[in-house]
């Protein structure tokens, strides 16, 4: 099941009103580029695609790891979509460490490999299984501790974003999506994903 509503109407200039819960001190308003351009969030899938899905996910929920392999195949078989999965380690201190630890390896070059290697697990995670896992998937842990040091801020600045964002669009869980000028809370099948993709083309 999944909860679709329209993206926040887009004013002139791009700009899209968002205003954030009452736990954040300052309402704010959200760009386009803010949600689908963040210079240090990864991209996967095709950096030069008409559409962007964004997806806010966590390393230890089942359902983004079970809805992964069907995003990651309608991207590939599109051709034309930019993915971003944006961490958000609703999950406690494990998800941040994961989140963490993956960004850490996008500094390196190994950002694909490293979060293949802990969605293909099953939901629940300690820092060990984190760790084992990168291991397992031809990772240098101490290259990754360093290059989340180096990067901490940025890192952390990241994750703040992505948690504002999250809220701004009220989400209430992983896994919700942003397409287009949509968004979908839940897990989204494969005929979902295309038919999201083919109202952003049409709008």
């Amino acid at each position: 099941m999944f909860i679709r509503r329209q993206f926040l109407s887009v004013a002139a200039g791009g700009v899209v009103a968002a205003a954030l819960a009452p736990r954040l001190s300052l309402a704010q308003q959200l760009t386009q580029d803010d949600v689908f351009r963040d210079p240090d969030a990864p991209v996967l899938g095709n950096p030069h695609g008409d559409v962007t899905i964004v997806e806010f996910f966590d390393y230890q929920c089942p359902y983004c790891k079970k809805s992964y392999r069907d995003v990651e195949s309608v991207v590939a078989e599109d051709g034309n979509v930019r993915l971003i999965m944006k961490d958000w380690p609703v999950f406690g201190d494990v998800s941040v460490f994961a989140s963490q630890a993956v960004l850490g390896a996008n500094e390196i070059g190994a950002y694909r490999k490293a979060m293949d290697a802990l969605m293909a697990t099953p939901a629940s995670l300690s820092e060990d299984d984190v760790k084992r896992l990168l291991t397992s998937a031809g990772l240098d842990l101490s290259e990754i501790a360093e290059a989340v040091q180096r990067n901490d801020r940025k890192i952390s600045d990241l994750l703040t974003r992505n948690y504002n964002q999250a809220v701004a669009f009220h989400f209430a869980g992983t896994p919700s999506f942003v397409i287009g000028k949509s968004t979908f809370s839940g897990v989204l099948g494969k005929e979902q994903l295309i038919e999201a993709i083919r109202q952003a083309r049409a709008v």
